[in-house]
């Protein structure tokens, strides 16, 4: 009788439809795998069907909803269909408003964009990759763009006034090298070296900060909004794009600081 009732239990089971539900939506219903739960269309609880839940997945983060609760649940296809369908519409059951693939070669999106269109013009095909100028991350991407001009701008102010002060408190220094025969070339190409030395080991520094601190931005963020999402990402493209802005300003920062000291009289080097 026992082996009677588990075999029926494991056929009642099967015979219901699995689903999976998120995370933060198990979380907030206490839900775990196994448990049944009852899904309805209508807000009195109409049209409604009975599901198991087969397991718990994490939301695909999204950063136009990171703000949002994903209290979300995937169905299987048929499952959805008959639980979505308006049974007042019969073409409700067969008619879709988007479709998402993938391609095997994601190089060749554009050209199956293309021909796809083109044997059907009533649908329209667009690689996901494609930006237009009015898509919201074409406009934070333009303004962290704008923001990282103003930043490099003011770094470079910086850096060039702590050179002019460096260069003013070796007035007599200078005036002593030239005393004993440095050229001009000499000193300029130290002072150049000087400026990239600073510059890279300020790039350095600030990239290693940015990732010692990207894992407690990241968990910082993550948590104040229940989400996957990945907030700040140094990768080896960016260290190495700082550091290729820094050195040019470096040297250029040097060298503007140390030209008109270079072409003064050796007399006025020496306050006399």
């Amino acid at each position: 009788m026992v082996a009677i009732a588990a075999l029926l239990t494991s056929v009642l089971l099967d015979a219901t439809p699995g689903i999976l539900v998120s995370r933060q939506l198990a979380t907030r219903a206490h839900l775990r795998v196994g448990d049944e739960v009852t899904l309805a269309t209508e807000p009195q609880g109409g049209r409604k069907a009975t599901f198991r839940v087969a397991g718990v997945y994490e939301p695909t983060p999204d950063p136009m909803r990171f703000t949002a609760q994903r209290i979300e649940a995937r169905l299987h296809l048929p499952d959805l269909i008959a639980l979505a369908a308006n049974p007042r519409d019969p073409a409700s059951a067969e008619s879709v408003s988007a479709i998402n693939l993938a391609l095997v070669d994601p190089s060749s999106a554009r050209a199956f964009a293309a021909d796809a269109a083109s044997g059907v013009p009533t649908i329209v095909v667009r690689p996901a990759t494609d930006l237009r100028e009015s898509d919201l991350f074409t406009v934070i991407d333009r303004f962290h763009v704008a923001i990282s001009a103003v930043t490099v701008v003011g770094a470079t102010a910086f850096l060039l006034a702590l050179m002019v002060i460096r260069a003013e408190e070796r007035r007599e220094t200078i005036a002593v090298l030239r005393l004993i025969g440095i050229s001009q070339r000499s000193l300029l190409s130290s002072v150049a070296v000087e400026g990239l030395v600073i510059a890279i080991v300020g790039a350095i520094f600030g990239v290693a900060l940015a990732i010692a601190t990207e894992g407690l931005v990241n968990r910082f963020f993550q948590t104040r909004y229940d989400t996957a999402l990945v907030f700040v990402r140094v990768t080896a493209p960016i260290a190495a794009r700082a550091v290729a802005v820094a050195a040019p300003l470096g040297v250029a920062a040097g060298i503007a600081a140390s030209w008109t000291l270079l072409r003064r009289n050796i007399l006025s080097l020496f306050r006399r």
